[in-house]
């Protein structure tokens, strides 16, 4: 299938990953505070998933986290991909996209300064070298899985925000978005990572719902396909949904939402431990490594009996 610009109606624009980052990664206005959550993505989606507590840490409290140089290669191998588009197809080759790594890494580090930390004990530069290594490696390793000569993106970091019926509020980052002639749309995500095993594949791909649910509520077309691509293990996994996967995920999102509300209301917000936990920044602050959160900063309603015996849920009238 041939894959042009042809653009259906774009979604609000939020100016790339990085001046919307608050928006996406967060889920709540970016000034005045502690506030409640306000919307999801699929990155707090995961979060609330994984570990209510990490969710808490992440969106309520906005504990500061240490940069990961894994997580900034693929910022920067992110950038590189969107931006190798700009130039005439001709010119896109796999030489070219790896020298703009260095330039990427520097654009990152002008403004995000604190990721010097990251290599602030590397005196002759050597770990920053290997690292921008890996960095063009996943980059080349992009070209053997598709080919940008014949491709032209409908759009690349593109912010998409919606509101469901329910007044959920969902929103994100989509890395590429390719319409074809005949106006089926795919959407594309880049790994910087392996692809899972089968078993433990669902989580990516409820990544990719997510957004393609987001899509369909804004321009009431399903996307064809769902693409996720994985540099590290130079592998492409395709799912095709259909009208019955997105209103599962709908569902799934709506149960989700109410379990963060109650959680926000009670100020109930339980870890979840896994073996994730090893690489978790916040363990100073978690109950289950001998850590106590920081004071709740919103009100805490008084919570109701169930009259089945359970705990209850805050009602909505009730300040405490």
């Amino acid at each position: 299938m041939g894959w042009s610009t042809e653009k259906t109606e774009a979604a609000p624009q939020g100016g790339g990953r990085e001046s919307g980052a608050a928006q996406e990664a967060a889920g709540v206005p970016a000034q005045g505070g502690a506030q409640p959550p306000v919307a999801l993505s699929p990155s707090r989606a995961g979060d609330f998933m994984q570990c209510p507590l990490l969710y808490r840490f992440r969106v309520i409290d906005k504990l500061p986290e240490k940069p990961s140089a894994a997580a900034t290669r693929g910022t920067v191998v992110h950038a590189v991909l969107e931006r190798l588009f700009d130039a005439p197809a001709a010119e896109r080759t796999a030489s070219g996209a790896r020298a703009m790594v260095p330039g990427e890494w520097e654009k990152l580090l002008a403004k995000r300064p604190e990721l010097a930390g990251l290599f602030e004990d590397d005196a002759d530069g050597a770990r920053l070298g290997q690292w921008l290594a890996e960095a063009e490696a996943l980059v080349e390793r992009w070209f053997s899985l598709e080919d940008p000569t014949r491709l032209e993106p409908a759009d690349r970091e593109l912010y998409v925000e919606t509101v469901l019926d329910s007044g959920l509020r969902l929103r994100g980052f989509i890395d590429r978005v390719d319409v074809a002639p005949t106006g089926e749309v795919r959407l594309v995500d880049y790994k910087t990572g392996k692809a899972p095993r089968p078993q433990f594949a669902e989580g990516a791909l409820f990544q990719m719902k997510f957004y393609a649910l987001v899509v369909w509520r804004l321009r009431g077309v399903v996307p064809r396909r769902l693409q996720l691509v994985y540099l590290g293990s130079g592998e492409v996994v395709t799912y095709d949904p259909g009208e019955a996967d997105l209103r599962a995920v709908e569902r799934k999102l709506l149960a989700l939402w109410e379990a963060i509300r109650v959680a926000t209301e009670t100020g109930d917000w339980r870890p979840r431990p896994t073996k994730l936990c090893g690489w978790c920044d916040h363990q100073a602050h978690c109950p289950e490594f001998g850590g106590t959160p920081p004071v709740y900063p919103l009100p805490v309603r008084a919570a109701v009996a169930d009259p089945a015996g359970g705990p209850g849920v805050a009602p909505r009238e009730t300040q405490s």
